[in-house]
């Protein structure tokens, strides 16, 4: 049974489903905006908020023990350097959203459907 079981399950095992979010955030944190089937989207969006919050404590703590635990814990989610750091470096990106409560991204549903299998689209980005 599926009772509870709050987290979209997207048809994969766990650990695809694991590799398929990281990839996906790891898009979304380069290019800013991606196209997507809408589950993933929905998916995606409570995994990638949860960075972005830990992204501003890095760039707000003043404490440097916090900070590099704030940095492990978003290297342990992403697992790309790369990306963590030139998010990071962006300060301008950073001061826009810290000054939200919450809600960094922003889901449009786009029609028409996927021509192959039918399946509904999204564009998932970044609200500032």
């Amino acid at each position: 049974m599926r009772h509870r079981k709050s987290s979209n399950q997207l048809g994969v095992k766990k650990s695809h489903r694991i590799l398929l979010i990281r990839n996906l955030s790891i898009s979304l944190l380069q290019y800013g905006r991606i196209k997507t089937t809408l589950k993933k989207a929905k998916a995606l969006r409570p995994f990638i908020e949860k960075i972005i919050t830990l992204i501003i404590k890095v760039y707000s703590e003043q404490d440097k023990h916090k900070k590099l635990h704030y940095q492990r814990l978003i290297i342990n989610k992403i697992r790309d350097y790369r990306i963590i750091n030139s998010f990071l470096s962006n300060e301008k990106r950073i001061q826009d959203l810290s000054q939200k409560p919450g809600g960094y991204t922003r889901i449009y549903k786009l029609h028409p459907p996927r021509l192959g299998d039918s399946a509904p689209l999204a564009l998932i980005e970044f609200t500032c």
